[in-house]
């Protein structure tokens, strides 16, 4: 099996197993109402291989090969749509600590410039 292969084999495997549903499950449904979980996934992969011919002075010369791969899967919850019979409406998920580190990090940031003014003047 050459790397190609390979490669094309790992992607088909992991496509087809991180799916929406494979990580939060099936929709939920309560009366009239049916909630079904949105996600964001991504994977990335790699793999690479090689051979070659050593040249090793007055030795024979040594043939080797090797190879390897590896990848992520990396889901993450963004919201749910929810339908019921007035229609369907997205529920954005947020994370509040990314929300609290973005607002932290634009105080600190506007108080850095704020005293490198201060200071220039």
């Amino acid at each position: 099996m050459n790397i190609t292969e390979v490669v094309r084999s790992l992607g088909e495997t992991i496509g087809a197993t991180a799916t929406v549903k494979s990580v939060f499950g099936e929709p939920v449904t309560s009366g009239q109402r049916i909630i079904l979980p949105v996600a964001t996934i991504r994977y990335s992969f790699g793999g690479g291989g090689g051979s070659g011919v050593g040249d090793s002075g007055e030795e024979p010369k040594k043939h080797g090969s090797g190879g390897g791969g590896g990848g992520v899967v990396l889901a993450r919850p963004c919201g749910v749509v929810d339908v019921t019979a007035d229609g369907a409406r997205f529920v954005y998920y947020q994370e509040p600590a990314l929300i609290a580190a973005a607002v932290a990090a634009g105080f600190l940031l506007g108080m850095a410039f704020g005293l490198m003014r201060r200071a220039a003047k």
